[in-house]
């Protein structure tokens, strides 16, 4: 039987994503000649220009994706947490012995290559989730479990921020796509959504302005779904009168003029209370439920400057100032954003022709060959090839979706959403800072960054998958 096993393993394997993945290598290789190209250099294959060394790559990561197929299945699952602890290790290591590149301390140096551990650490983590969401008796409903599953993602975001590669740790809460696949509460998903959205409001507008939107949203939110007419009535004429309240005292005192701040952080803490009072009295979930978004939203929103001055770094700061409008600055923080859009946009509908872009070939784009690879695509292939580009990474990710739902280990499915939610934050932040719907964090674009590091992670990352599913009629934990 295991004769027949290993004889049916190329039989079993899906062909057709095997096929995406040769075909963006390719294009990603070609790509980085045109980015770099060197007239000097111009044979493809010199191993001292970039394009020659990402040729080793690709055929190291080819060995690699031939020996992850040749590995039995039952490893990735046995081994998920001892994997997990060695890249945590890496991440660990990495703080005391890498070195820093572009002020960002997450690589080790061998030679005169350099390794990225946190590539390989989002495989890592993948296989660990999946190992614990897939446990019989794993549950959303028990503490225990969300706990162990939040410091699953913990770990290794705090050592990433450590490194300041604040781009790489956002990357990790794409996974909140995996949990909501496996039944965690929609709750859940919609506050984190919402979280995301208060962030980018408290950059933008007034602070003041926001918590009285939080404010009045809840309000109108409680009176909708609270059935009890006396605690609507309650908490309807209690706000009334404080928001009457507030308007005269700003309005005809000289109470708290120009701190209009404290003013609504008064009666935020006013309605709390009075929210917490009813709970006591009534018991009612829905009170508690309210009080809990209130002091939640309001902590957060107080919370925004503090994270954006003290935890994201200078050129992050400007770049999202940048992107949001509350800055420009075309010569400086949105100089490589600028450039970037310049260049897709003059390739027009069919490009300007392969090792024909100006703006790549002159060098106008910083990072043209890994972070804003997708500018020689847009300048030399246009609007036609961009698009080429785009169909065959969301035809890998559909593909992926569909071989996860046909999956009989629950194991197998939860690691193929991890791979698609990882490909597609990467694909989505990385085309769409680079015609400025993202920010510039700095990660690559699948397959088709310059890099070992990461061509070797995603090849790995994807050919487990591929190897889990070949195995599928096999059902194991």
């Amino acid at each position: 039987m295991n004769r027949s096993r290993r004889g049916n393993i190329l039989v079993n394997i899906d062909w057709i994503t095997v096929a995406i993945y040769l075909i963006l290598v390719f294009l990603g290789w070609i790509n980085i000649y045109s980015a770099t190209y060197n007239e000097s250099h111009v044979s493809i294959f010199d191993i001292s220009q970039k394009y020659g060394k990402q040729l080793i790559w690709i055929g190291a990561a080819i060995i690699i994706a031939i020996f992850t197929l040749i590995i039995d299945s039952k490893f990735y699952s046995s081994f998920a947490y001892v994997l997990y602890a060695v890249g945590i290790l890496l991440l660990l290591s990495v703080l005391f012995f890498g070195i820093e590149v572009n002020a960002s301390k997450s690589w080790f140096q061998i030679g005169n290559f350099r390794i990225q551990p946190v590539e390989f650490t989002k495989i890592t983590v993948c296989l660990a989730l999946a190992r614990l969401l897939s446990d019989e008796n794993f549950s959303f409903n028990k503490l225990s479990d969300i706990i162990r599953t939040a410091i699953i993602f913990a770990l290794p975001i705090i050592l990433i921020f450590l490194q300041n590669d604040t781009g790489s740790a956002l990357m990790f809460f794409s996974f909140i796509f995996v949990l909501f696949r496996q039944g965690m509460n929609k709750v859940i998903f919609i506050t984190s959504f919402a979280l995301v959205v208060f962030f980018i409001l408290a950059l933008v507008i007034d602070l003041e302005i926001l918590l009285i939107i939080s404010l009045v949203l809840n309000i109108i939110g409680f009176t909708i779904l609270n059935k009890h007419s006396n605690q609507k009535q309650i908490v309807f004429y209690t706000s009334l009168a404080l928001a009457i309240a507030s308007y005269i005292l700003h309005k005809y005192t000289n109470i708290f003029v120009d701190k209009t701040l404290t003013l609504v952080l008064i009666n935020t803490a006013a309605i709390a209370l009075l929210m917490l009072v009813l709970f006591i009295i009534k018991k009612n979930k829905t009170i508690l439920l309210f009080l809990t978004t209130i002091i939640g939203i309001t902590i957060f929103v107080l919370s925004v400057d503090f994270v954006f001055n003290n935890v994201l770094q200078p050129h992050q700061q400007n770049r999202i100032n940048d992107l949001l409008g509350i800055s420009s600055d075309p010569l400086g923080a949105g100089y490589n954003v600028n450039q970037s859009k310049i260049a897709i946009g003059s390739g027009g509908l069919t490009g300007k022709g392969f090792l024909k872009g100006t703006q790549t070939k002159y060098n106008f784009v910083p990072e043209q060959s890994t972070d804003f690879i997708f500018c020689t695509i847009g300048e030399e292939w246009g609007f036609l090839g961009s698009s080429l580009v785009l169909f065959l990474f969301c035809f890998l990710i559909l593909r992926l979706i569909f071989l996860a739902e046909r999956q009989r280990s629950v194991f197998s499915r939860i690691y193929g959403y991890g791979v698609v939610s990882i490909l597609f934050f990467h694909v989505a932040i990385n085309i769409g800072m680079t015609i400025g719907l993202a920010p510039v964090i700095g990660i690559p674009l699948p397959f088709f960054s310059y890099g070992g590091s990461s061509l070797w992670a995603f090849t790995i990352l994807l050919f487990i998958f591929i190897k889990l599913d070949s195995d599928r009629l096999q059902i194991f934990r």
